[in-house]
């Protein structure tokens, strides 16, 4: 029986992976708490972690898993930003979920970009006050209109070919752009100049940290529209803010926030958030912010359980050759040099 610690758990979680976990012989030691340099002691006793999001997997904290006998790093996400690969090479083998739903996450931003620009948030709740007025209801049309995808992996394809069907023009940057993909790529400046939407579909790097700035919306049309379904610190709050409040950014849906940890997936009705710059976002008007439930759908919670619990059996058991694997060893994180056929350590 393989034991697994599993972080920051939440109610949709269990289902799914205890079903797998049931049938593949493993077994969870389920937590509310999320991985910490102070939590990380709970998993004493386990084989295991399975993290999340907005679990701090740092140098420390894998330090103390790699001395409490810890062996993998169960990422139940596409992310890894908030793991220290290069410090868990050697140690801990780290694998994760890359591809779970793309369908969900793109079909979010659809819907976040409809519900903006055709202000369906306004019209439902002033129907359920019996307020019937279209009054500041006015919207703009989809069709003829450039949207500027950044990022296109599986998820920024998927939203590519929504943007199409609505009859928009397409144009995308992608730093190693897809060959042969019919996609117009341009520069980023370029990008920012022409889209009357912008969409964010790409990992968060060192290089793309902050690409959204008081630089990059300065080059942006009067009333652009940004989206962003991907990492939160892709974007300066505090600049976006002041792009709103400039009136140069036209509206913003954001399902990410680059604070978010300590915030999103909780119940902070009944208290005062402490965050004044998330409250001033969610206060403007034009803003629509969820709470990085992008991926949440039937379909992705059930790929993430059965991805996981592979990784987790490909890492334990015969050669222990996970596909998923993130190595530093070859500084391809993501695409194994090995291909696969020998572990990394």
């Amino acid at each position: 029986m393989i034991k697994v610690a599993f972080f920051d758990t939440k109610a949709y979680d269990r289902p799914s992976f205890e079903q797998y976990g049931n049938n593949n012989k493993i077994e969870y030691k389920f937590l509310e708490t999320k991985l910490s340099e102070d939590t990380a002691e709970l998993a004493k006793g386990c084989d295991a972690v399975c993290v999340f999001v907005n679990d701090t997997v740092n140098a420390a904290v894998i330090d103390k898993l790699h001395e409490y006998g810890i062996k993998m790093i169960a990422l139940r996400c596409a992310g890894y930003n908030n793991v220290d690969v290069r410090h868990a090479f050697g140690k801990i083998h780290v694998a994760h979920v890359p591809a779970y739903s793309p369908y969900a996450v793109a079909e979010h931003a659809a819907a976040l970009l409809l519900t903006s620009v055709r202000r369906i948030h306004k019209a439902y709740n002033r129907t359920r006050d019996f307020n019937f007025s279209l009054n500041g209801l006015t919207g703009f049309d989809l069709h003829g209109k450039t949207a500027g995808i950044i990022g296109t992996g599986k998820i920024g394809r998927i939203f590519i070919d929504i943007c199409r069907g609505f009859g928009m023009n397409v144009i995308a940057y992608d730093a190693y752009p897809a060959k042969d993909s019919g996609i117009e790529y341009v520069s980023l400046d370029e990008l920012f100049e022409k889209s009357d939407i912008i969409s964010l579909h790409c990992p968060l790097t060192d290089d793309t940290r902050h690409m959204i700035n008081t630089d990059s919306i300065g080059k942006m049309k009067k009333g652009v529209v940004i989206l962003n379904t991907s990492r939160g610190a892709l974007i300066d709050a505090e600049a976006l803010l002041e792009g709103i409040k400039s009136r140069k950014v036209g509206a913003a849906c954001l399902d990410v926030y680059e604070e978010e940890a300590d915030i999103f997936f909780e119940d902070r009705s009944g208290h005062i958030l402490n965050d004044e710059l998330l409250a001033r976002l969610i206060s403007m008007p034009n803003v629509i912010v969820t709470s990085h439930q992008a991926f949440l759908t039937e379909e992705a919670l059930h790929n993430i359980a059965e991805t996981t619990v592979n990784n987790i059996r490909s890492c334990f058991e015969n050669d222990g050759i996970c596909d998923n694997e993130l190595c530093y060893r070859c500084g391809h994180i993501e695409k194994c040099k090995q291909e696969r056929k020998q572990r990394c350590f």
